[in-house]
């Protein structure tokens, strides 16, 4: 009976701080895109093809498979004579797809995000006044592969750091313009814009930044607390990009232990040994379920204390395709 204090103590877990970012996880675009794989799902049963991922997310990818979406790469491996919906990530696609999708008279459902649609009008209003189109982002992703192919070959050209922008060569200086991905880090963003602006004071940018609120808003909030805590958790997908920009954010804001992580079961435990205090943020294709997952997985091993550091209010929605909307006649 003696011994029982000493052996509670021995057994105590260490507390640990939670510090939760927020905003962090979806944003109206995802909700969105999500929003019109499943009602799409709902009206017109499975299968649902959906042109790659709808949005960078393995948890979320699955689920909707399971549900009886089938994810292709490309529209060439859906069958010609299906009556199946057609849903177009929420990355925007190049003109090619719809109109392949028109021609093979599929019944296509496009969930491009709104702000990534936004990206595109401004390149084709670029390309209508004679400009020569600089697109910052990186190459090979889906929204910069969608957003170049809204203009004929040769008429965007890539810039993906400072060092791109202090070598481009325009050919007229005084007739250029920019956009830029949606998912970028801010501070980056901004050294390459300065750059240009530097360069060709007359280059035409964005009325409004095209970065999107949801990126602004999540870098935000990691600005906060990375320099306050010793290891901060981004739950998201190695294929997103706004999910490693935050983790780049983290480690930039002086954070010495920041990583990315899919799952729980992802952890290597050895990284947060003696930790006393952790920050953890989700992208914004991430769902809150996992950041539960891994707050249940710390609670296993730790006595958790968690607060809350806001850098935004959110508020945003964006209606589903028209066709997908109750009022559709």
């Amino acid at each position: 009976m003696g011994d029982s204090v000493p052996d509670r103590l021995m057994n105590a877990k260490p507390k640990l701080k939670i510090v939760l970012c927020s905003p962090r996880g979806f944003c109206a675009g995802v909700v969105r895109a999500i929003d019109t794989v499943e009602r799409a799902l709902t009206l017109y049963g499975a299968p649902v093809y959906v042109r790659h991922e709808i949005v960078h997310n393995r948890y979320v990818v699955d689920s909707l498979r399971a549900k009886g979406a089938i994810f292709v790469e490309e529209l060439a491996e859906i069958p010609d004579d299906t009556t199946a919906p057609v849903v177009f990530s929420a990355h925007g696609v190049p003109k090619s797809v719809p109109a392949d999708a028109q021609r093979r008279n599929f019944f296509s459902l496009d969930a491009t995000c709104p702000l990534v649609t936004k990206v595109h009008r401004e390149a084709a209003i670029h390309f209508k006044r004679g400009h020569e189109i600089l697109l910052i982002g990186h190459s090979h992703h889906p929204e910069v592969v969608g957003t170049v192919g809204q203009l004929p070959a040769g008429a965007v050209t890539l810039i993906e750091t400072a060092e791109d922008a202090e070598k481009f060569t325009p050919k007229d200086a005084d007739n250029l313009a920019f956009v830029t991905q949606t998912t970028l880090s801010i501070d980056d963003t901004a050294e390459i814009v300065a750059v240009l602006k530097q360069r060709f004071p007359n280059i035409h940018g964005p009325h409004k930044e095209d970065i999107c609120y949801a990126t602004t808003n999540r870098q935000l909030a990691v600005k906060k607390v990375a320099p306050v805590v010793d290891a901060l958790i981004v739950v998201g997908a190695p294929n997103s990009s706004n999910s490693q920009r935050l983790r780049e954010v983290a480690e930039r804001e002086g954070c010495k232990v920041s990583v990315l992580a899919q799952r729980a079961g992802d952890l290597d435990w050895s990284m947060f040994e003696g930790i006393k205090s952790l920050g953890i943020t989700a992208g914004a294709s991430a769902p809150e379920v996992i950041v539960e997952e891994i707050m249940d997985a710390f609670a296993a091993r730790y006595e958790l204390e968690v607060e809350t550091v806001s850098a935004a209010e959110e508020n945003e929605f964006f209606p589903l395709p028209r066709s997908l909307r109750p009022d559709a006649a």
